[in-house]
């Protein structure tokens, strides 16, 4: 069975080298980066499961790193995790529009962060619903592919937002509350608040229309072809 591979991007070298270490002795696979634009290169040879990545970095931060890491469809099934200080002017909204599955605070043990890594990659399996292909009011969601079509025109989606729209659509009409879609599309093992789902609503209704979500206030949200 192959390694999973993780890349650790932090300007800090003492940073990459202990987390590099404990991650490796736990049986991943390792690369490293000091900055944004060699992470990308890293990224798009190596195809990681999982990019560990700092917010404030020289060259390129790590929000625009995240950004292009998104814009990349080889990269559509990567999970990306900031690092982040907790003196640093960041914002979990900020990132989770830019396209990160979780944040982690720094400074933080390595034996918690390997238990933060662990959680994480259990989530990578996406939801497989019964069908391969949803096709409803000219959204065509490909589920073994990864891609959605809207009238036609194929639209990028990152990993979080495909599978919570896959989610939501895989039983229109049913409101989902926010426990449900949490535990589906975040897993028990992740800590996000109830902002995350919202953010994320937001994104699928700028790229789909607000027509096709609705908000049950004090509940969840269903989808409505």
């Amino acid at each position: 069975m192959s390694k999973q591979k993780i890349l650790l991007v932090d300007d800090e070298p003492d940073i990459l080298e202990i987390i590099g270490f404990n991650l490796e002795r736990e049986g991943y696979e390792v690369f490293t980066a000091p900055n944004g634009r060699k992470a990308l290169e890293i990224a798009r040879k190596q195809k990681p499961d999982l990019v560990l990545l700092d917010v404030m970095m020289p060259e390129m931060d790590g929000m625009d790193t995240c950004r292009e890491l998104r814009e990349d469809p080889n990269l559509k099934d990567t999970l990306i995790a900031f690092l982040t200080a907790r003196n640093e002017d960041y914002s979990q909204i900020a990132g989770f529009d830019a396209g990160a599955d979780d944040y982690i605070s720094k400074p933080i043990k390595p034996r918690v962060l390997v238990s933060r890594v662990k959680a994480l990659l259990r989530r990578q399996v996406a939801i497989e619903p019964v069908a391969t292909k949803t096709n409803l009011s000219g959204i065509v969601i490909n589920k073994e592919r990864y891609v959605v079509y809207k009238d036609g025109v194929e639209l990028s989606l990152p990993k979080k937002e495909f599978e919570l729209l896959a989610l939501l659509a895989s039983q229109p009409g049913r409101v989902f509350t926010r426990e449900s879609i949490l535990s589906n599309v975040w897993g028990n093992d992740v800590i996000v608040g109830d902002r995350t789902i919202d953010v994320h609503i937001r994104k699928l209704r700028e790229k789909l229309g607000d027509d096709f979500f609705k908000t049950i206030k004090g509940v969840g949200y269903k989808f409505e072809p």
